[in-house]
């Protein structure tokens, strides 16, 4: 179990980490949100503005929004978009 301290950590190293690629995702008028960190350590995130509906969301997900999370956070295991469509991914 993922204590709420512990959590509370990990959403600030997550954001941090975000915080480094995010005036890249708002120059094309997007964003990005943390909305869980789960148990096992998953990363639920929600892409936002233009990277909604970019079709070329899935390349910045994986690319940039990723990659950044997994080097500034290596306790976290996993990172998935709620609102990227199968299409994308």
């Amino acid at each position: 179990m993922v204590d709420i301290a512990l959590k509370e950590i990990l959403i600030q190293k997550v954001e941090q980490a975000l915080d480094t690629i995010r005036p890249y995702l708002k120059t094309d008028g997007g964003d990005v949100k943390v909305l869980n960190i789960t148990e096992e350590k998953v990363v639920e995130l929600e892409l936002l503005g233009a990277c909604g509906s970019c079709p070329m969301s899935a390349m910045t997900f994986k690319g940039g929004i990723e990659q950044a999370i997994m080097r500034a956070v290596p306790e976290i295991t996993g990172i998935v978009a709620v609102n990227l469509t199968p299409m994308d991914v």
